[in-house]
């Protein structure tokens, strides 16, 4: 049984709690354990859609830096904590199945980070999120956040530490919504529901197409995206959604 990740399925939805006391600090078997989770999601056809969450209210305060005293003693040592560092955000941006992204509190450094790799993002007020790696004599965070909030923002948050509230990032269009701590999982739950009631095998590769098709231009993302739809219009999920809708009933997917 993994030590600091709960996993739950029902219903296609699996919830992915991260419960490491007393703020979800991310140590190397931490991050093996989401790699072992979002992996595993890639071959279960029980799973549809993924909801990352935290226990209390700290999503996550990003790297444990105290372990690196004890991991970090030989040559190559600090490139390889980075390598996985970088994978195990990856295997949420590369999972076959959307993740949603359920912040329950504070997401700061690789906390940050890990929201970021998942598909929707939705926060409770109480959350805030920040790179407080520069207070610590380190830097991180400029890749992601030049992408996800802009040229000046970004470089305040990782040249000061500062953070902001869900509410802004709710304001600036960042996150999805800014609930109340308590509505969180319900507002998370309704969005996967959704996902779930849909084409597994659609939604697959509906996910692939945004992957790919981020770092393309659009005229060539537009093809990609084509030729996809194309493929899954010959699939038998797509002829059963099409003879539900002609039939105003409830589709049966099998993912096929």
């Amino acid at each position: 049984m993994p030590q600091y990740i709960k996993v739950d399925v029902k219903d296609f939805i699996a919830t992915v709690v991260m419960d490491r006391p007393p703020v979800n600090a991310q140590n190397s078997e931490f991050r093996n354990q989401i790699m072992d989770a979002f992996d595993a999601f890639n071959d279960r056809d029980d799973v549809r859609v993924a909801i990352l969450t935290g226990t209390g209210n700290v999503f996550s305060a990003g790297a444990d830096i105290k372990e690196r005293k004890g991991v970090i003693n030989e040559p190559g040592d600090y490139w390889r904590l980075n390598r996985t560092a970088r994978e195990y955000t990856n295997c949420i941006r590369e999972c076959a199945k959307p993740v949603i992204a359920a912040v329950n509190g504070a997401a700061l450094g690789a906390g940050f980070g890990l929201m970021t790799a998942c598909d929707i993002m939705l926060a409770s007020d109480n959350a805030t999120f920040g790179m407080p790696e520069i207070d610590v004599g380190l830097a991180g965070g400029t890749a992601m956040l030049s992408r996800l909030v802009g040229k000046s923002r970004g470089r305040r948050l990782v040249f000061t530490g500062d953070r902001l509230p869900a509410q802004e990032l709710y304001r600036l269009g960042i996150i999805e919504a800014c609930v109340p701590r308590d509505q969180l999982m319900d507002e998370a739950m309704k969005i996967a529901r959704s996902i779930a009631a849909k084409s597994p095998l659609a939604i697959r590769l509906a996910k692939q197409a945004y992957n790919v098709c981020e770092y393309m231009p659009q005229r060539d993302g537009y093809r990609f995206e084509q030729n996809i739809t194309v493929q899954l219009s010959q699939t038998e999920d797509a002829r059963e959604a099409q003879l539900a809708f002609a039939e105003k009933r409830k589709p049966v997917f099998k993912g096929r």
